[in-house]
């Protein structure tokens, strides 16, 4: 007998497909049958071991969270409700240029820091890996959800060239193509940039060029964080696109924007430059979450010279008055490439989180509001905040502009990301609301999207760019990845006062067959497990 059959469950597949109901029988954590209007054909239905009465719910396939940084919380936290609960069964992890593998001990411990803000700096985490295939076998112990993982172009640049704003010897660019081909072989489905972050921004484009030849070779795909979604957005989104053309090779655009003043009301001439290219037979996807506010570190902001040799070198900067006050005319003034070209406005930047406890009253608060209230400038507050917590503080940046987030949403290659940033004590909603607003939001209440094209986006279209052949759909034979949600009422508890409240309305997700939310409450169930790509040559 069969583990579970879920009966009479309004089936949204993932392909687009108009909704239909059916009994959905699981076993051994796969669809094993789909029976179709099974109770008004009179047929005899399916039995299982379990039966869940789905009246009333929609079925679809597990979200996949095509831009994630859950790398050190999926090791954390075996809860991980933040995602679990939003209906969340796979996280593309290794996002923007910058994670954990592959790695050595100093380049390790310099990643670490870099990245306090989105991850911590994992002194409660054993690192014992230094291989992608090393970290991957860690996350196979057991986690709360699935995970691909993205070879991190930045990293692999400190590893092999360090944290200088300098081109890569030819014998370099050798050692960043073998530790490329070296993380695909072991399982990552891509590679991923920082463009805006130290040191991958430090790549030129023949240098991208070049490593994503060998992510085309191995069947992969670049998720570039470019070089601006400001000022220069709509030319650095050229650049990708003929970048990856070039080489060959897919290409998935991170989080696309077009955010700042500059860029209100321009969403249609990047969708255009998107269509051009899709005609001309480019392979183009691209993930986006549904706010308009965007989520980062404060250090991300500053000019690239003043990053240059890693985090010890940039508080040597901030603590220096001569060389602070060139960091501060470039943030202020000029516009910093770390601040996408665009003179920073401290009242969009608003601090959401600190590592040092003692910082935090600066926490919900603009930078602009806490120099007002001490009586000083806000480069005064931003410098002191990067000093003081060693370069850890996150921020949220108001610089969005909705219509531009709904034109994006609309395009045919777009998938969801949260992007969700889990660290601080005031972290950007995303992280723990992203699908349940897709589909209570922009689906039930502004219509935006149909229901079924909306869970297509969530669920079949990323698992086809992760080229996984049995994830994605609710299909026979395919992985029992698995959301119950109830249309009327799902919608994202989270909120920017609250932005760790869970969603409603979804009562149960099952990965791998197995409940980890189950009458709306997480299971101590670890279902997930990492999810390698075999690598297709040629």
């Amino acid at each position: 007998m069969a583990d579970l059959v879920i009966r009479d469950a309004d089936v949204v597949d993932g392909t687009g497909a108009p909704a239909y109901r059916a009994d959905v029988v699981v076993d051994d954590g796969r669809i094993v049958s789909i029976v179709k209007e099974a109770a008004a054909a009179g047929c005899q239905r399916p039995t299982a071991t379990r039966e869940l009465d789905a009246e009333g719910l929609v079925l679809s396939p597990g979200f996949v969270d095509m831009h994630a940084h859950s790398d050190l919380a999926l090791l954390r936290d075996p809860d991980h409700s933040a995602k679990a609960a939003q209906g969340v069964t796979l996280e593309v992890i290794g996002q923007d240029g910058l994670s954990y593998a592959p790695v050595d001990d100093r380049t390790l411990a310099e990643v670490r820091r870099a990245i306090t803000g989105w991850n911590g700096h994992g002194d409660d985490i054993d690192f014992d890996w230094r291989s992608v295939g090393e970290y991957l076998d860690r996350l196979d112990r057991g986690i709360a959800v699935n995970a691909a993982y993205l070879i991190p172009q930045g990293t692999v640049r400190a590893l092999a060239v360090g944290w200088e704003d300098r081109e890569a010897t030819p014998k370099e660019l050798d050692r960043m193509r073998r530790l490329v081909a070296e993380g695909l072989e072991q399982g990552a489905v891509g590679m991923s940039s920082g463009l805006t972050y130290t040191p991958g921004m430090y790549a030129a484009d023949a240098e991208l060029t070049e490593l994503c030849r060998v992510v085309a070779e191995y069947g992969g795909y670049y998720c570039p964080h470019h070089r601006s979604y400001g000022a220069g957005a709509l030319q650095a989104y050229e650049e990708m696109v003929a970048l990856t053309r070039e080489a060959g090779c897919p290409l998935h655009l991170a989080h696309a924007t077009m955010n700042f003043g500059v860029n209100k009301g321009r969403a249609p001439e990047l969708l255009s430059l998107l269509d051009d290219a899709l005609a001309a037979g480019a392979d183009i996807s691209l993930d986006t979450y549904p706010y308009t506010p965007g989520c980062t570190t404060l250090v991300a902001l500053l000019p690239s010279w003043a990053s240059e040799g890693g985090p010890d070198a940039i508080l040597r900067r901030l603590t220096d008055d001569a060389t602070a006050e060139r960091i501060r005319h470039d943030l202020e003034v000029v516009g910093a490439d770390g601040c996408h070209g665009v003179p920073v406005e401290w009242e969009t930047i608003e601090i959401s989180g600190v590592t040092d406890p003692a910082l935090e009253a600066y926490v919900g608060r603009t930078v602009e509001d806490s120099a007002a209230l001490r009586g000083e400038a806000p480069w005064v507050i931003a410098r002191r905040l990067l000093v003081e917590d060693r370069l850890g503080p996150t921020i949220l940046q108001h610089v969005g502009h909705e219509e531009n987030v709904q034109a994006i949403m609309r395009h045919r290659v777009h998938t969801g990301g949260s992007d969700g940033i889990l660290q601080g004590a005031k972290p950007h909603p995303r992280a723990y609301g992203t699908f349940p607003h897709y589909l209570g939001r922009y689906v039930r209440e502004l219509g935006v999207l149909s229901l079924e094209e909306c869970v297509a986006r969530l669920t079949g279209r990323p698992a086809a760019r992760l080229r996984l052949p049995d994830r994605g759909v609710v299909r026979e034979g395919y992985r029992a990845d698995l959301v119950l949600f109830d249309a009327v009422t799902v919608a994202a508890g989270s909120t920017f006062d609250q932005p760790r409240k869970l969603p409603t309305g979804i009562p149960h997700v099952l990965v791998d067959g197995r409940f980890v939310i189950e009458d709306g409450r997480r299971t101590d169930v670890l279902a997930g497990r990492a999810v390698r790509r075999t690598p297709a040559l040629g």
